[in-house]
C-alpha cells in the first residue's frame, strides 16, 4: 500500500551521523564522526557485581513495573549530586529520570511547544534535538556561535523579530558539535534576555562532569528564579550509554504534565539500569570513576589537539574544548565542509560536516566536527594526519 506519512515526520531527514556510523564499521575506517564514549570509562566490573546481585537477591524490584517519575532512591541521589556539583536547588524544583537525553527534549518539546511555534537554537547545535523540534512542527531560528556562546546580539534580535518564541535551547558546557562553552557572563545575560521576553530554556548538560581544563561554571538553571529553565543531563557519557537514562530538572508546576508526557511515551524507564546507576553512585567510587574519566579525555583531546596544530594547514582554526567529546575545525570562511569530509572518507577518516547541524539544512558550512573520546591513541595521530595532508590540497586551490 502506499503509506501517507504524517506532516510531523514527513520532512525530518535523517542524521548524517547515524548514516556515518555505518562507514563507521568498516575496520579500516578512522571513526571521529561518531559522539561515543570510550569503553574504557565503562565500570564493566561493578555493573557486572550490581547487577548480579540484584537478580539473585531480589529480581522482581527490578523486573517488575516501576514509577514514571523515575526509582525513587536514584531521584533523590540525584538532587543531592546536582545541589552539590552544580548548585541547583530543588525548594521549587523536581528531578524526573527519563529514557536518555534525547527523551528530556521529546517530553520538553511536547509539554511546551506547539506547531509552529519558534525554537531558538545555536548555530550549530545538536542534531538529534534538533530533529526533534523538527518533528513538532517547530520552526527553528539560529543563533550564531562565538567561542564563549551565542551571540547576544542576534540573540536578541531574533527575539524581537520573532514574536512566538517558546523556548531557547542551549547546550552551555562543551558544545556538541564546536566543543564551545558558554561564559559566566553570557550565562546570566542570556537568562536576563528570557526573563525579558518571557521565554522558557532548555538547557542541555550532558557533558557537563567531563570538564578537563579550566574553572567549573554553574549551569544557568542555578540562576534560574522564576521556574523559566529545564535542565537536562544523561548518565550515557559517565556510565554507559546502552542504559539510556537521563534526568530533566524543572518548575514543580510541570510535574503533572510531565507525567502524562511521560506515561504517553513509555510509561517508565528501565528500573534494572536505574538501580544499577543508584547502587553504583552511592557505594562505589564514583568521584573516582569521573576522575578517571576526565584524565583519559584530556589525554585524548590533548594529542588531538597536537597533532592538529602540527598537520593542519595554517588556514584552519580549531578551538580547545576544556571538556567533552568534541573539537570542530573550520575552513576559511565560504568554504563547504560537505566535499572535504566526503573526500576525507574516501581517504579513511570519517567526521562530520557542519551542514548536519544547522538549523537550516538548505545551506553551507565550513566547519566539521572530530570526535576524540572513543577512536585508539594511533588512529588519532594517523587520521590526523590525513586529514592534515587534506586541509593542505585543499586551501592550495
Amino acid at each position: 500500500m502506499e503509506y501517507k506519512i504524517a506532516n510531523r515526520i514527513a520532512g525530518v531527514q535523517g542524521s548524517i551521523i547515524r548514516e556515518l556510523f555505518k562507514l563507521a564499521a568498516d575496520p579500516n575506517m578512522i571513526a571521529f564522526g561518531g559522539g561515543n564514549p570510550s569503553p574504557d570509562t565503562f565500570p564493566t566490573e561493578e555493573i557486572a557485581r550490581i547487577t548480579a546481585e540484584v537478580l539473585e537477591k531480589n529480581p522482581s524490584s527490578v523486573l517488575q513495573y516501576g514509577l514514571s517519575e523515575g526509582y525513587p532512591p536514584l531521584r533523590e541521589t540525584m538532587k543531592k549530586h546536582l545541589a552539590k556539583v552544580e548548585h541547583l536547588s530543588f525548594d521549587k524544583n523536581e528531578l524526573f529520570i527519563l529514557s536518555g537525553g534525547q527523551q528530556c527534549a521529546d517530553l520538553v518539546t511536547k509539554v511546551l511547544v506547539n506547531e509552529g511555534d519558534v525554537v531558538l537554537v545555536e548555530e550549530p547545535s545538536f542534531v538529534g534535538c534538533l530533529n526533534t523540534f523538527r518533528s513538532y512542527g517547530a520552526k527553528l531560528v539560529g543563533i550564531p556561535m562565538q567561542p564563549d556562546g551565542m551571540d547576544l546580539d542576534a540573540l536578541e534580535a531574533a527575539l524581537r523579530e520573532n514574536k512566538n518564541v517558546r523556548l531557547l535551547y542551549i547546550i552551555t558546557s562543551f558544545q556538541n558539535p564546536t566543543g564551545f562553552t558558554t561564559s559566566a557572563e553570557k550565562r546570566r545575560k542570556i537568562y536576563e534576555l528570557a526573563q525579558k521576553y518571557d521565554i522558557c530554556i532548555f538547557e542541555d548538560n550532558p557533558y557537563g562532569e567531563l570538564r578537563f581544563a579550566g574553572e567549573h561554571l554553574d549551569p544557568i538553571k542555578a540562576l534560574d528564579t522564576d521556574g523559566r529553565v529545564l535542565y537536562a543531563g544523561s548518565f550515557s557519557k559517565t556510565m554507559a550509554p546502552a542504559f539510556r537514562l537521563g534526568f530533566l530538572v524543572f518548575d514543580q508546576a510541570l510535574v503533572s504534565r510531565m507525567t502524562v508526557a511521560k506515561q504517553c511515551t513509555d510509561v517508565h524507564s528501565t528500573t534494572l539500569f536505574q538501580y544499577i546507576c543508584n547502587e553504583y553512585m552511592t557505594k562505589c567510587d564514583y568521584d573516582g570513576h569521573i576522575e578517571k574519566t576526565r584524565a583519559l579525555y584530556r589525554h585524548k583531546c590533548d594529542l588531538m589537539l597536537s597533532e592538529m596544530e602540527k598537520q593542519f594547514a595554517p588556514g584552519v582554526r580549531f578551538n580547545r574544548p576544556e571538556g567533552g567529546l568534541f573539537v570542530m575545525a573550520f575552513l576559511p570562511d565560504g568554504m563547504d565542509s560537505y566535499p572535504f569530509v566526503a573526500e576525507g572518507i574516501k581517504r579513511g577518516v570519517a567526521c562530520v560536516p557542519g551542514i548536519a547541524f544547522a538549523a537550516d539544512e538548505s545551506g553551507t558550512h565550513n566547519g566539521f566536527r572530530m570526535n576524540y573520546s572513543s577512536p585508539a591513541d594511533d588512529k588519532i595521530v594517523k587520521g590526523v594526519e590525513i586529514l592534515g595532508k587534506l586541509t593542505h590540497e585543499w586551501l592550495s586551490r
